[in-house]
C-alpha cells in the first residue's frame, strides 16, 4: 500500500514522499495502481461506473478540445520580449513608450484566418499578426494582420464576410480558400473590399514564413501625453529580415509536402538561436492632417501611405523562445482589442469599435467563463486588484471582507478596504467631442472604394503586376457563376484596365463587362508608393534564408563545405539532401549525413538551392522523379541554382540545361564561386526568368 501524502500546516500543499517523483496520480493527486484496464465485474463482465480512475480519464479526454477560434483558428505562438528605443513623452503617457531600455514582457500569436485548426500553413490567406505585452500598467494587445486594410468598414458586416469565406454550409468545402462563389458574391456585392482584394490577391498572402512578413495595427488609434495632448496613430511591425513571399505553384507544392511549414520554420529558427525580430514604427498624425487627408482616417479600408506620413521606429521586438506546451499558452491565449494602457485610446472607427466587443465575448465561448484573464498566459505580469470575484474556474478572489465599494473597512489605516481607483494614473479616455442624431448611415468620407487599391497595384513591380492578375483569374476560375466573374470584372476596371482585360482574356470573356457603378468616382492619379511592394523591399542578404544542398555519391567535398561556409557566414541555414537519409560518401570519402531524404527535402522548401555530385550520380538520378523534380521546380521558380558542370544528365532530362541564365552559379571554378552565389541569393529570387509584362 503507498505512503499516504504528506500535507503541509495548511492542508493545502500537497507534497510526493521521496521517491514518488514518476508515481501516476489522478487530477486529484490519487496515486494509481494500473492505467491500463477498467474496473470490471468479473473477469469478462460489464465495465463499472464506479472506477473513478477510468472515468476521470475519459472524461478529461472527452473535453480536451475547446471550441477553435471561429476566425484565426490554425495560429502559432511565441513568447519575446518589445525594448523601447525612442521615448516618445510628447505622444503618449504609456510607460512602455516612455522607458527606454527597458523590456516588456511579449506574447505574439501568428495565425490564418479562414481556414480550420488543421488546415495548412501556405494558404492564400491573410495572416493575423497579435501581440500581448506584459506591460507595468496591464496587458496591453495589438491585435492586428500582415496586411494593413481589411475588407469591411463596419463590424456589423463581420459575420456575413466570414460567412462568406468559409466553407459553404450545404457542402463543407473548400477549405481555407476563397476561390468559391459564396466569397467572390459577397465581395464584389461590397465594394469596399476593393482594396483588401488588391492586397490578399498579391503575393502578400503567401508569405515565405511569418520571419519575413510586415504586420499592422489596422486601425486609426489615439496616443494620448500627460497633457491630455491626443495625436493618432498607426502601429506598423517592420521585419529585420526584409519581405519575401513564394508564388503560388510553390505554395501548392509546399502544402502537400509540409502543410506545417510556417510553424516548423519559426520552431526550428528559434530553437537555433536565430530570433526574429521586428522594428515597431508609428505613423503619427493629427487632427489637422486628418481633416486634409484624402480619406477618411477612420476607414479601416485605407492606408495611410508612408510618404505621406514616415514611419517613426520606435523599438524592437525580439521572439526568442517557443511556447512549452501549445494548448496551455498559443490555444488559451485570449487577445482583446479593447486591451489598452493609459497614454493609448480608441478612434471612433467602426469596425474597431466593433471588435472591441466581439472579442471579449469570444473569449467568454471559449474559454468558458469571465475569468480567462487566470490563466497563465493571459495573467497580467503587473499587480491585480479589484473585487470581481467567483465565476466558472476562478483561481484567485480578493481577500477579506470587503468584496465592493466605496466601503468604510479598515478606519484611518484603510486596511482591508481594498483597491480604490486611482484619477492620476489610472486611464481616462480622451474627450473626444461627439455629437448627432442617432442613425443607420455609413458616412459619405468612407464612400471611394477603388481608389487606393489602384494605388496599391500600381505601386507593384511586373512580376508582382502578373501575379495579382494570375491569382485573380485563379480564383474567380472557381466560380461557377458567369455573372460573378463578370461583376468581378467590371470593378477592376476601375481600378486599372490592363489588368481587368487581362483577367477578362484569362476567363475567357468574350466581350468587357461594363464598369460597377461606384459611390464615388475614384481618384486616378494617386502617385505610386513603392512601401507596399514586397520585392522593393526584400532583403540584401542571404540572412534567415535556408540553401538545399543535393549532394550524391562522390560529390566534392571542397565545394560542399565552401557552400556551407559561405551560407551560415551570411548568415543563412544549410540542409543537406541526398538520395539516403543516410547521406553520402564525399570524394575525401567521408560520410557527409543528410538532414532530408530527397522526396522528404524538395527544392520549394528552400530559399536556394545547390546540386553538387559527380557524373554517375547524375547519370544514376537522372530518371528518378523526386531528383528532377528538385531541380525542375527551382528553375520554375526562379530560384537561383549553383550546380557542377558534372550534373549535366541530371539537368538535361529536367529540361534546364539549355535554358541556364544568369541565376545559375557553376561551382566549379573555385571556392570563391560559392561567395558569389550567396551574395547573389542575397535578392532571393531571379525575376528575369520569369515571363512577365515589361515596363
Amino acid at each position: 500500500m503507498p505512503d499516504q501524502l504528506n500535507l503541509d500546516e495548511g492542508g493545502a500543499n500537497h507534497q510526493k514522499p521521496e521517491g514518488d517523483d514518476d508515481v501516476m496520480t489522478t487530477a486529484q493527486g490519487h496515486p494509481v495502481a494500473d492505467d491500463q484496464n477498467w474496473l470490471t465485474a468479473g473477469e469478462r463482465g460489464p465495465q463499472l461506473l464506479e472506477d473513478h480512475i477510468a472515468r476521470e480519464k475519459i472524461f478529461h479526454f472527452d473535453h480536451e478540445r475547446i471550441p477553435e477560434r471561429v476566425v484565426h483558428a490554425r495560429g502559432y505562438g511565441v513568447h519575446g520580449h518589445f525594448e523601447l528605443k525612442k521615448a516618445i513623452p510628447q505622444y503618449s503617457r504609456a510607460r512602455i513608450f516612455n522607458e527606454e531600455g527597458v523590456k516588456t514582457p511579449t506574447f505574439t500569436r501568428f495565425s490564418t484566418v479562414a481556414g480550420n485548426k488543421g488546415s495548412p500553413d501556405l494558404a492564400r490567406d491573410v495572416r493575423g499578426f497579435a501581440t500581448k505585452f506584459y506591460t507595468q500598467e496591464g496587458n496591453w494587445d495589438l491585435v492586428g494582420n500582415n496586411i494593413p486594410v481589411f475588407f469591411i468598414q463596419d463590424a456589423i458586416k463581420f459575420p456575413d464576410l466570414i460567412h462568406a469565406a468559409k466553407p459553404a454550409p450545404d457542402r463543407g468545402f473548400p477549405q481555407a480558400q476563397t476561390a468559391h462563389d459564396n466569397f467572390w458574391d459577397f465581395v464584389t456585392l461590397s465594394p469596399e473590399s476593393m482594396h483588401m482584394i488588391m492586397w490578399i490577391m498579391s503575393d502578400r498572402t503567401i508569405p515565405r514564413s511569418f520571419r519575413f512578413m510586415e504586420g499592422f495595427g489596422v486601425h486609426t488609434f489615439r496616443l494620448v501625453n500627460e497633457d491630455g495632448e491626443s495625436h493618432f496613430v498607426k502601429f506598423h511591425w517592420k521585419p529585420k529580415l526584409g519581405l519575401q513571399s513564394v508564388i503560388w505553384n510553390e505554395a501548392l507544392k509546399v502544402n502537400g509536402m509540409d502543410p506545417d511549414f510556417h510553424r516548423r520554420d519559426m520552431w526550428d529558427a528559434i530553437d537555433a538561436g536565430d530570433f526574429p525580430q521586428w522594428d515597431l514604427g508609428i505613423q503619427v498624425f493629427d487632427e489637422e492632417f486628418a481633416e486634409q487627408f484624402e480619406f477618411d482616417v477612420l476607414d479601416a479600408t485605407k492606408i495611410i501611405p508612408e510618404e505621406q506620413v514616415p514611419v517613426e521606429i520606435i523599438g524592437t521586438l525580439t521572439l526568442d523562445a517557443n511556447v512549452d506546451n501549445f494548448f496551455a499558452e498559443t490555444e488559451q491565449v485570449a487577445f482583446c482589442t479593447q486591451n489598452i494602457v493609459p497614454g493609448i485610446d480608441h478612434s471612433d472607427d467602426p469596425l474597431l469599435q466593433g471588435r472591441n466587443f466581439s472579442y471579449l465575448d469570444t473569449q467568454l465561448k471559449r474559454l468558458g467563463g469571465p475569468n480567462f484573464t487566470h490563466l497563465p498566459i493571459n495573467a497580467p505580469k503587473c499587480p491585480v486588484r479589484h473585487f470581481q470575484q467567483d465565476g466558472h474556474m476562478a483561481m484567485t478572489n480578493p481577500k477579506g471582507r470587503a468584496n465592493y465599494e466605496p466601503n468604510s473597512w479598515g478606519g484611518d489605516t484603510g486596511e482591508d478596504r481594498g483597491p480604490r481607483a486611482c484619477p492620476n494614473r489610472g486611464f481616462e479616455s480622451y474627450p473626444a467631442k461627439v455629437s448627432g442624431p442617432k442613425l443607420r448611415i455609413r458616412s459619405e468620407t468612407f464612400a471611394d472604394h477603388y481608389s487606393q487599391a489602384r494605388q496599391f497595384y500600381i505601386s507593384q513591380t511586373p512580376v508582382e503586376q502578373t501575379h495579382m492578375a494570375n491569382a485573380l483569374t485563379f480564383e474567380l476560375s472557381k466560380c461557377e457563376r458567369p455573372d460573378i466573374r463578370e461583376r468581378m470584372v467590371g470593378h477592376l476596371r476601375h481600378i486599372d484596365e490592363d489588368l481587368a482585360k487581362e483577367v477578362a482574356d484569362g476567363l475567357g470573356l468574350t466581350s468587357m463587362p461594363d464598369k460597377v457603378v461606384a459611390a464615388r468616382q475614384p481618384v486616378a492619379d494617386l502617385p505610386e508608393s513603392p512601401a507596399l511592394s514586397i520585392i522593393k523591399n526584400g532583403p540584401d542578404s542571404f540572412k534567415g534564408r535556408k540553401l538545399g544542398v543535393y549532394i550524391a555519391e562522390g560529390a566534392d567535398a571542397d565545394i560542399v563545405k565552401a557552400l556551407k561556409e559561405a551560407a551560415t557566414g551570411a548568415g543563412g541555414m544549410v540542409e543537406i539532401v541526398a538520395p539516403h537519409v543516410s547521406g553520402a560518401k564525399l570524394s575525401d570519402g567521408t560520410l557527409m549525413p543528410a538532414d532530408e531524404k530527397i522526396d522528404g527535402g524538395p527544392s520549394v522548401t528552400y530559399d536556394a538551392v545547390a546540386v553538387v555530385m559527380n557524373e554517375e550520380s547524375a547519370r544514376r538520378y537522372n530518371t528518378d522523379k523526386p531528383s528532377v523534380d528538385f531541380v525542375n521546380d527551382a528553375f520554375a521558380h526562379a530560384k537561383f541554382v549553383a550546380y557542377v558542370p558534372e550534373v549535366r544528365p541530371l539537368f538535361e532530362t529536367a529540361g534546364v540545361w539549355d535554358w541556364m541564365d544568369d541565376g545559375f552559379v557553376d561551382l566549379s571554378r573555385g571556392t570563391e564561386a560559392a561567395d558569389d552565389f550567396i551574395q547573389k541569393c542575397g535578392k532571393l529570387r531571379f525575376w528575369d526568368r520569369e515571363s512577365v509584362k515589361q515596363d
